[in-house]
C-alpha cells in the first residue's frame, strides 16, 4: 500500500534534517526506507505522467514548505529551516495537517486556499484532514462523478425505445471514428429487431473495411450468454465479415467471453460498463459542464 501524503511529511522533514536535498533523490530513498514493493513504486497517476508515490512525496514537501518547516533552495531542491529543526526536536510521532495548523504561515495558506473557493456549508468538512493529496482528491471526485453518470446513462438507455438505442450506438461509433458521417453510418445499418441493432458500419471513410455490429438492450440482470455470441458468429459468415462488435447494456457471461476468444473471427464484446465509459469519453449522451485545470509551479520561469 502506498502511504498517503500526510504520512510522508515526517520522513520528508527527517530527510531534510541531513542537509540540502533533491526531491527526486528523496523519493527514491523513502521508497527504499519504507520497503515499497515494485508495483507500489511504479504505480502511476491517472494522467500517467508521474508515479503516485512521487506525487505524494511532492505534496508532503509542499505542505511542509507552506508551514515554514522547509524552504526551497533551487529547482527541485530544499532544506530544513530553523522552525523545522525545532519541530523535529519535539520528536513528534507524526506530522499531518492538524500538526501544521499550529504554524501561522500554514494557517494563512489554508485561509488563502479557502478564500479562493466557495465556502463549504459544513465546518467539519473544512477541518477534516485530507487522506488524499489535493490533486488526487480531485481525480477521486471525478471518478465518483463519472461512475454516477455511467449508471444514469445505462438506466436511460435501458428505458429508451429500441430505435433510440440504435441511434445511440450509431452515434457512439461515428464519434469513435467509424462509419464516416452519422448519415452514412445510419444508411449502412440493416434492419433492427429484438431491441438491438444488426448492421454493418464502415471502418473507414471509403468503406474498404467493415465491421458487423449487433446490440442487445438488456436489463443489468440479463446477461448475454455463449449462445448469442455463437449466433452472432454465424451472422458474420452470412455477411462475409471478418470482425464483429457485440454491444450490450448488461454484461457477458464468462462462457460468452471464452467463446468469443476461441472463435475464428475477431469479435469484440462491449458490456454496459465499457459502453458507458466510451459514451462519457466521446461525449455521447453527456456533455462537459465545467473544466478544472491542475497547474504547477514553473521552476524554469524563476530561473
Amino acid at each position: 500500500m502506498i502511504p498517503d501524503f500526510q504520512t510522508l511529511m515526517l520522513p520528508v522533514l527527517e530527510a531534510a534534517s541531513e542537509g540540502e536535498q533533491k526531491i527526486g533523490e528523496v523519493v527514491e530513498r523513502l521508497a527504499d526506507k519504507l520497503h515499497l514493493p515494485p508495483e507500489a513504486r511504479t504505480a502511476l497517476l491517472q494522467s500517467g505522467k508521474q508515479t503516485i508515490f512521487a506525487n505524494r512525496t511532492h505534496w508532503a514537501k509542499s505542505y511542509l514548505t507552506q508551514a515554514g518547516l522547509l524552504e526551497r533552495t533551487g529547482r527541485g531542491r530544499f532544506r530544513i529551516t530553523e522552525q523545522g529543526k525545532e519541530a523535529l526536536d519535539r520528536a513528534p510521532s507524526k506530522i499531518d495537517i492538524q500538526f501544521l495548523e499550529q504554524f501561522p504561515s500554514f494557517r494563512a495558506f489554508q485561509n488563502r486556499s479557502r478564500a479562493s473557493t466557495e465556502e463549504s456549508t459544513s465546518s467539519e468538512a473544512d477541518q477534516a484532514p485530507l487522506a488524499l493529496a489535493p490533486d488526487e482528491a480531485m481525480r477521486s471526485a471525478q471518478r465518483q462523478l463519472e461512475e454516477a453518470l455511467a449508471g444514469d446513462l445505462l438506466e436511460r438507455l435501458i428505458a429508451a425505445s429500441p430505435d433510440f438505442f440504435e441511434r445511440a450506438v450509431v452515434k457512439l461509433l461515428t464519434a469513435m471514428g467509424y462509419g464516416g458521417s452519422m448519415a452514412a453510418a445510419a444508411r449502412a445499418l440493416g434492419k433492427s429487431g429484438d431491441g438491438g441493432v444488426d448492421g454493418v458500419i464502415d471502418q473507414d471513410a471509403l468503406g474498404l473495411d467493415r465491421v458487423y455490429v449487433q446490440a442487445k438492450r438488456y436489463a443489468s440482470n440479463n446477461s448475454v450468454g455463449a449462445g448469442a455470441v455463437r449466433d452472432f458468429f454465424g451472422s458474420l459468415d452470412r455477411f462475409k465479415a471478418t470482425k464483429g462488435l457485440f454491444v450490450t447494456t448488461s454484461s457477458f457471461t464468462p462462457s460468452a467471453r471464452e467463446t468469443s476468444e476461441y472463435l475464428s473471427k475477431r469479435i469484440v464484446l462491449i458490456d454496459g460498463v465499457l459502453l458507458a465509459k466510451l459514451m462519457i469519453r466521446h461525449e455521447v449522451g453527456c456533455r462537459t459542464e465545467e473544466t478544472l485545470f491542475i497547474k504547477r509551479l514553473d521552476e524554469e520561469f524563476f530561473e
